[in-house]
């Protein structure tokens, strides 16, 4: 009995050291990200480690995104999620919300802003994922809120996915009934989307299935 719970204990030590050595892609994002009214595995952060697998890329995916998440609720949060994970990678899908529900764009870009040198000052790389809002918010408020994607990741040298649901958003057999979030249809397309800017980031790691 001893012996057994020695061998059971030592697996385990095992398999939590390497899993510590698997380098990690955080993902900080609110429903498009979480998987909101799909079933999970659906999810593009999901698929995206269905692919890193595919590929031979040993990365492990952590999604940590939150249905309903503001700039500012993520803020908070992030530094329980860098100092819990260490990631190399993190992407950074926020500020759909904020904009949603109008809230001050000088706010949410303090917010995204505070968020990037966090995960810089964990010596992990950032994409930043930027978004459009609906038509019916006005060009000028729209336009005003995806430069401050734009203007991030210039400020900060960060690759950028200019828009999330390219190719998805305008196209009502990809999206739900609610307009706003992909329904499973098109979540290869969101995945592509940052695979595009993420696939020159990725250097080739032990295939792993942590």
């Amino acid at each position: 009995m001893i012996r057994r719970i020695l061998i059971l204990t030592l697996l385990l030590l095992s398999a939590a050291k390497a899993s510590a050595t698997v380098p990690v892609i955080l993902v900080v994002g609110d429903s498009l990200s979480a998987g909101y009214g799909i079933a999970l595995h659906s999810s593009w952060p999901d698929l995206l480690q269905q692919r890193l697998r595919r590929q031979g890329y040993g990365y492990r995916v952590v999604n940590a995104s939150i249905s309903g998440d503001t700039t500012s609720s993520g803020r908070g949060r992030l530094p329980g999620e860098l100092a819990r994970h260490h990631p190399q990678i993190v992407i950074l899908e926020l500020g759909a919300n904020d904009g949603l529900r109008g809230l001050p764009l000088a706010q949410m870009r303090d917010n995204l802003d505070a968020m990037i040198r966090m995960a810089q000052a964990y010596q992990a790389r950032v994409v930043l994922v930027g978004m459009y809002l609906p038509v019916n918010y006005g060009r000028v408020y729209s336009d005003a809120f995806h430069r401050v994607f734009v203007s991030l990741a210039a400020r900060h040298h960060l690759p950028l996915v200019p828009f999330l649901l390219q190719g998805v958003a305008l196209d009502p057999r990809l999206m739900q009934a609610d307009g706003l979030h992909p329904r499973a249809a098109g979540e290869t397309t969101v995945l592509d989307n940052v695979w595009h800017v993420l696939a020159p980031m990725l250097r080739t790691q032990p295939a792993t299935d942590k």
